[in-house]
């Protein structure tokens, strides 16, 4: 790549450096970076080639999931280089048994770049959905290595189609195939000279499906919900909270459970403080206690979706912020889903809308608006519902046709 761009990725990593000082999260990122060739020393096995898929964070990584697990089960022998970016992926997902090895990956400066390649002997690349690494790209090229990306979305705002984009179409052409979600990205990289593209739509349909067919006791969480009309907040950030919280506190005919996307010791104690109703810790009750509570705050990781199947309705946070949170994970279930107005770049939540399976709310007075008529009337509950459910259903087989044209 150019000087402006690894100049860039310089800056960017000098930046991370001085955040883990007083940032946990950028601390995780440094430290897990500095351990990565020692990973690799460790654990990739000399005369093994590695199918390697890389992700961003946790969202990513359902979406590349039902691919790895798709290689498994029809090629058991192959070995997984599993990579993230973000430690909010890689702290949830370091033990994740499928994987033969997981790393964080290092910044994309070109003799990293090298080094890494020189660890492992990969045998084809995959990038999830938005993950673009110029300096990997170009090596992985030059070393004639298959490489694709996945359940991929382009929107006409992105810079790969600006005047001035040019070094960053560069990378499309780096891939032997991209798989996107819709036309609109077929045309629009068709506009750039990219046509090795096929639509296969979006893994995380399949993972999702996955999840809702592969149930696990969760005796707390269907203990708290029984009998009650209970709105799941999932992965939810302040700005949400700010209308959902007092929307519960006048309603006693309704309950919460709240997943906040945050789980410090402070975010959680700052939440109880504003619940004004019985609440209870995931951590620290019992199925009976859960029972006669009126608010569960799930403060762990890793059984939010499976814990909407508990839920009469969901709401998922992020709306107010950088973009929503998976809304499938809710939508499986055949509930209706709400979130906030920053949802334009997620497919599923357009379509949604537009089918009404789903409602943003702008603001707290529409959340409320929305949410008491789901709470008066069931007819219009359990319509809406069954309409984000067939949905999910509707779009299931992405993994499979991946599959077929990378492997098969």
């Amino acid at each position: 790549m150019n000087f402006l761009y690894n100049t860039g990725i310089s800056l960017y990593s000098a930046a991370v450096a001085i955040a883990s000082l007083r940032n946990r999260k950028a601390r995780l990122m440094k430290e897990g970076q500095a351990r990565t060739f020692e990973v690799l020393e460790k654990e990739v096995q000399p005369g093994c080639k590695y199918i390697w898929l890389h992700v961003s964070s946790l969202g990513e990584f359902e979406q590349g999931r039902p691919l790895i697990e798709m290689i498994k089960k029809n090629t058991p022998d192959k070995k997984i280089l599993l990579t993230f970016f973000s430690p909010s992926g890689y702290e949830v997902c370091k033990n994740y048994q499928l994987a033969d090895v997981i790393c964080y990956l290092p910044f994309d400066k070109p003799g990293k770049v090298r080094r890494f390649l020189d660890a492992v002997d990969v045998e084809k690349a995959i990038f999830v959905k938005y993950e673009f690494w110029g300096n990997y790209l170009q090596e992985l090229k030059r070393r004639n290595i298959p490489t694709y990306i996945i359940s991929s979305i382009f929107r006409p705002t992105q810079i790969f189609f600006k005047p001035y984009g040019g070094m960053f179409r560069k990378m499309l052409r780096c891939y032997d195939h991209l798989f996107v979600q819709d036309q609109e990205s077929v045309d629009l990289l068709a506009s750039v000279g990219v046509t090795n593209v096929t639509i296969a739509g979006d893994t995380r349909f399949d993972r999702v499906a996955d999840i809702l067919n592969n149930k696990v006791d969760l005796p707390i969480i269907e203990s708290f919900a029984r009998g009650s009309f209970t709105l799941f907040a999932g992965s939810s950030w302040q700005p949400d909270e700010e209308f959902i919280i007092p929307f519960f506190n006048s309603h006693p005919e309704m309950k919460l459970v709240l997943a906040p996307h945050e789980l410090g010791k402070e975010r959680v104690e700052a939440l109880c403080a504003k619940l004004q109703r019985p609440t209870v810790l995931y951590t620290e009750t019992t199925p009976e206690k859960a029972a006669k509570a009126d608010c569960l705050i799930i403060n762990c990781f890793g059984i939010l979706s499976r814990s909407y199947r508990f839920a009469t309705a969901a709401y998922v946070g992020g709306g107010f912020g950088v973009g929503i949170h998976n809304i499938n994970e809710a939508a499986v279930y055949g509930i209706p889903v709400l979130f906030g107005p920053n949802y334009k770049k997620f497919k599923e939540a357009r379509d949604l809308i537009k089918l009404e399976g789903a409602f943003s709310v702008a603001d707290g007075e529409a959340f409320n608006r929305k949410m008491e008529q789901l709470l008066t009337d069931g007819e219009y509950l359990a319509q809406h519902g069954k309409i984000a459910g067939h949905y999910i259903t509707r779009n299931l087989g992405a993994t499979e046709k991946i599959y077929n044209l990378i492997f098969k």
